[in-house]
């Protein structure tokens, strides 16, 4: 048995993600889309993820922009429904958090009505109104700095971030403004490792990396990435666990051969008749239909 301190039974909150942040414990995250990644996940995490990248991990889109909040309500329902013990935070997808401060409210507030603790929101100072108008209506807040994938068209694809003078200053400026604006978190992606220890360093809120390096309050990766489901292209942030892709794909090849060999199902798969119905059932016969006029 470990001695490392392992997740409880007790609903994980805000206050608890700081008390981690504060003792330097880590944090970790990770994404799911339906009820049976969410039970999987939730005993073993601290917060659970409903992400934009359902759009390319399960829906078969090159990125997330076709993901639209019609599809987030789907997804994080199901999720919500296991009633995780873990926070449950929810992305803002494209186009839902960028129109007015009262539709950015109105849809993360319709998140937590379908049972999410918190939202997810992409960018730095040009979301700052957005930010604040969601903490003004008790909505929480984590948000994402880095690579991030909504902007994938104007960082010219899925790039590393923050490595020029520049981008790396104004980077630590739009992490502040964020927290000063009510975020309970930040996301920080795609980021040289030194400057997300700096970023967390100069933070009083929690850091989550995901290839940003050790330095963060914690990290977060896709479930699917973890388990080793996902096949080609393999992030360099990324770490799998588990070859889940062939672990599934054997078992139900095995089943598959049970099958056309007969083999499946057997006696134990079965029902039976109650014994007084064998006799009835094995003398039975079909009578003769009269043709319909």
């Amino acid at each position: 048995m470990s001695d490392k301190p392992q997740p409880s039974s007790a609903k994980v909150t805000i206050p608890l993600l700081q008390q981690l942040k504060n003792e330097e414990r880590r944090i970790t995250m990770t994404t799911a889309y339906d009820a049976v990644t969410a039970r999987i996940a939730d005993p073993v995490v601290d917060i659970i993820l409903v992400g934009d990248s359902v759009g390319n991990v399960c829906l078969g889109f090159d990125n997330t922009l076709p993901v639209s909040l019609s599809m987030m309500n789907h997804h994080l329902e199901a999720v919500a429904r296991t009633r995780p013990r873990a926070l449950l935070v929810a992305d803002l997808p494209f186009l839902s958090f960028h129109i007015s401060p009262q539709e950015t409210i109105r849809n993360a507030g319709g998140f937590l009505q379908r049972g999410a603790d918190a939202v997810k929101l992409e960018g730095g100072a040009k979301r700052l109104d957005m930010v604040r108008a969601l903490v003004d209506c008790e909505i929480p807040v984590m948000g994402h700095l880095g690579l991030t994938p909504q902007s994938v068209n104007v960082m010219g694809g899925f790039k590393v971030q923050g490595r020029s003078d520049d981008d790396a200053i104004q980077l630590l400026e739009d992490a502040h403004r964020l927290a000063e604006a009510g975020c309970f978190a930040l996301v920080l992606e795609g980021i040289p490792a030194e400057l997300a220890a700096r970023a967390t360093e100069t933070l009083t809120i929690p850091t989550i990396g995901i290839g940003a390096g050790m330095g963060c309050s914690g990290q977060v990766l896709v479930f699917h990435d973890v388990v080793g489901l996902i096949q080609g292209h393999r992030p360099k942030f990324v770490r799998a666990y588990s070859d889940g892709f062939h672990v599934l794909q054997e078992a139900l090849s095995r089943w598959a051969a049970d099958v056309r060999e007969g083999m499946f199902p057997a006696a134990q798969e079965s029902y039976r008749l109650p014994e007084p119905l064998k006799d009835l059932i094995a003398n039975w016969v079909p009578r003769k239909m009269g043709r319909p006029q």
